[in-house]
């Protein structure tokens, strides 16, 4: 249907912008694991609300929908260690920028496929934005390794988690009974954790923070459902594509909001990564 095929790039578009956003406020959040388990406990209330509202997930979709939550999970433990020991402008499209390239040589390296020489373009292109991304200010040194690894760590999960709900959705039969029983699940799992590392000292001076976490656990939780729903309608290679063009977005965060001197090597190596993403994702079959 014409309206479908335009509203599933509308969505993902709309997806995209708000990623960023609330990537930026988690990041800005200076406490930022309560900032993130106050965000996932946003996912747990709203999620209880949809899971009443919408059909149980068919049973064939709860194998993909049980490892995306543990993926994102892990995922979201990388992404909170990675805020907090870098910059927003360079460990957000590092990120985000890898899991498409992960997917690409994973997809050689473990299931044989061949790259044509458009996909392969478009790879070594990924390869040499991240590059620019890793060295922007120089060779890294020994303490900036913790932060580059839990960036590209973070791109491994969101690659493992993008696979299994692409996958997971269409055999759900339900956009929204899957993204509510994702979220009522992994909602918890990162504040007993935070739980866990603070003990009862966890909610002290957390009151202003609440609006905040709140806001970015809504708008987290709005853009992950309208990638799911785009999925479930879509071609995944190309909703993969239009999901990453919040890179640049991020980067315009980074530096009106939070003020990173970005220069311009990093502008031009996440320009570089966002090319390389649409470069590969164009040249697949």
């Amino acid at each position: 249907m014409p309206g479908v095929a335009a509203a599933v790039p509308l969505a993902v578009l709309t997806a995209a912008v708000l990623h960023a956003v609330w990537n930026g406020l988690a990041h800005r959040i200076p406490d930022k694991l309560v900032g993130f388990a106050l965000i996932n406990l946003t996912y747990t209330a709203v999620a209880l609300v949809l899971v009443v509202l919408n059909p149980l997930p068919a049973a064939a979709s709860w194998p993909y929908l049980l490892a995306s939550v543990a993926v994102q999970v892990a995922s979201t433990v990388l992404l909170l260690r990675a805020y907090e020991l870098g910059d927003f402008g360079q460990m957000y499209p590092i990120a985000r920028g890898s899991a498409p390239l992960l997917v690409a040589v994973l997809s050689v390296a473990v299931l044989g496929q061949h790259l044509g020489v458009g996909e392969l373009a478009g790879v070594l292109v990924i390869c040499c934005g991240l590059i620019g991304l890793a060295f922007a200010r120089g060779i890294p040194g020994r303490a900036q390794l913790p932060a580059l690894g839990a960036a590209l760590g973070t791109g491994v999960m969101i690659a493992g988690y993008t696979v299994l709900d692409g996958s997971g959705v269409r055999h759900a039969g339900t956009v929204g009974g899957y993204v509510a029983w994702l979220f009522l699940l992994q909602g918890p799992v990162l504040a007993l954790i935070a739980r866990l590392r603070r003990g009862p000292g966890l909610l002290a001076g957390v009151g202003p923070l609440v609006p905040v976490g709140v806001l970015g656990g809504v708008l987290s939780l709005t853009a992950y459902g309208l990638v799911v729903w785009a999925q479930s309608r879509g071609n995944l290679a190309s909703i993969a594509a239009l999901r990453e063009t919040s890179i640049v977005i991020a980067a315009v965060i980074a530096t009106v909001v939070f003020r990173e001197r970005l220069g311009r090597l990093r502008m031009t190596a996440a320009a570089t990564v966002l090319t390389g993403i649409a470069v590969l994702e164009l040249a697949r079959p």
